[in-house]
């Protein structure tokens, strides 16, 4: 084929797509319309919490960089002040977006009573369900509720009695040829840059003791229960350090105390790609995702179902008359929860990534024509640069937001109905991880 015509065929199929995408378009911006053919009933909000500190200490973390991790000023997995600011101004845009759909008044405590917020028992998730009612409905003193400190939340920590570490360990291992370092040949670029930040780019001097990403030696096999399994090697530490610039990153630290000044957003895009490959394999590995998740979506499901019938449901989070219910948890949750339901998104230059305050929503609508209802899906998170910056949300400047296609029940608009997606909760669901909350 000449160059020409390898170019018409581009173009010609560049049109089919965008004649394809418009009324798609159309068809999403139509179910999102308060005003219009639907009316928004409910939303469930399945957030991550805030910016934190990186959970473990710099000494964990010193044998692989050349020079010395930079000090947080919290404990560490503690939210940070830039996190908890963060999370407000993320509220007070849902606020504006809730408000502009009907679900919601612009302003005022009127609707307070029908927001629940249930948030894990750690600070950086406690505090960031504090943040979220500050920014939502400020000076409306909704309370988080969370369980006692040092208790283990099953919504958020399940407890897989019935689990099989030897088996979870194998769904993994059938993945990925049985060689986790079939991985690190399959990421070698992302490592590569990745080495290169912790080696200082040339700006700091050689550290002949410290140790090469490429140097870690893999390990895959089960674990005691509490995780599944053991995976270590240049992928699973990579998953750490990278999450880790992610946090200095979105902390808006200075460049450079960013990566050692050798990390720009491009770079860090790049190497991120090492966070989400982990969380591909370790967690939304569809037999692990369902062991996570089951628990958490049966609860989610049940609570949809209690709002569709006007009727207390036992199981369901919160009460039959909210409009908000806002679960504060981990990327753990979100990572597991999307896995078990076979979902994706892309958006802000990444794939199914999870960084701080992004959030899987689930959206209950009813139809004005037939009163029937329907149920849409998307993920949304704040920019890295607008968490950098922490810059202020607006019609302007909103957040990425991606509308996500569930298989088994969406339509073309990416809606589904109720009994569709009902049914494909369901079916990810594994009756065997579900247990009544206290």
């Amino acid at each position: 084929m000449s160059f020409r015509a390898a170019m018409r065929l581009f173009f010609l199929s560049l049109l089919v797509f965008l004649a394809l995408c418009g009324p798609l378009a159309a068809q999403t911006a139509d179910a999102r319309s308060g005003n219009q053919k639907a009316e928004l009933q409910l939303i469930v909000v399945l957030s991550r919490h805030g910016v934190r500190a990186p959970t473990g200490k710099p000494e964990q973390y010193a044998p692989y960089s050349a020079s010395p991790w930079p000090e947080w000023n919290v404990p560490p997995g503690y939210l940070t002040e830039h996190g908890y600011q963060l999370m407000k101004i993320f509220a007070a845009w849902d606020r504006i977006r809730f408000s502009g759909e009907g679900l919601l008044a612009a302003s005022g405590c009127a609707d307070a009573a029908q927001v629940t917020i249930i948030a894990d028992t750690d600070q950086r998730t406690r505090e960031t369900g504090k943040a979220l009612a500050e920014g939502m409905l400020p000076g409306c003193g909704v309370p988080v509720h969370s369980q006692p400190d040092g208790t283990r939340d099953p919504l958020f920590r399940p407890v897989n009695s019935h689990a099989d570490p030897a088996l979870a360990a194998a769904a993994v291992a059938g993945r990925i040829g049985g060689n986790p370092n079939n991985l690190t040949e399959a990421y070698r670029p992302q490592l590569a840059a990745l080495d290169r930040v912790l080696a200082g780019c040339g700006h700091a001097p050689a550290n002949a003791k410290r140790t090469s990403i490429f140097d870690i030696p893999t390990v895959l096999k089960p674990g005691p229960g509490d995780p599944l399994m053991v995976a270590r090697g240049p992928l699973a530490v990579a998953h750490t350090l990278a999450e880790n610039l992610l946090l200095e990153y979105t902390q808006g630290m200075s460049d450079a105390d960013t990566g050692w000044g050798c990390l720009d957003g491009a770079t860090l895009r790049f190497v991120m790609q090492l966070d989400t490959a982990s969380w591909e394999y370790s967690f939304r590995t569809p037999m692990i995702a369902r062991m996570y998740a089951s628990n958490l979506l049966d609860h989610i499901l049940k609570t949809i179902d209690q709002s569709v019938t006007g009727r207390p449901v036992p199981g369901a989070l919160g009460k039959p008359g909210d409009r908000v219910v806002i679960l504060v948890g981990h990327d753990t949750n979100i990572v597991t929860a999307a896995g078990a339901l076979g979902v994706d998104w892309v958006l802000d230059g990444r794939v199914d990534d999870t960084p701080p305050g992004g959030a899987l929503i689930f959206e209950l609508w009813r139809s004005r024509a037939d009163g029937k209802p329907f149920v849409r899906l998307e993920y949304t998170a704040q920019t890295l640069e607008q968490m950098r910056k922490a810059e202020t949300l607006t019609p302007a400047n909103p957040p990425a937001e991606a509308p996500i296609f569930v298989p088994g029940c969406s339509s073309e608009d990416l809606t589904c109905t109720w009994e569709g997606f009902s049914a494909a909760l369901r079916q990810a669901i594994d009756p065997a991880y579900v247990i009544a909350l206290p």
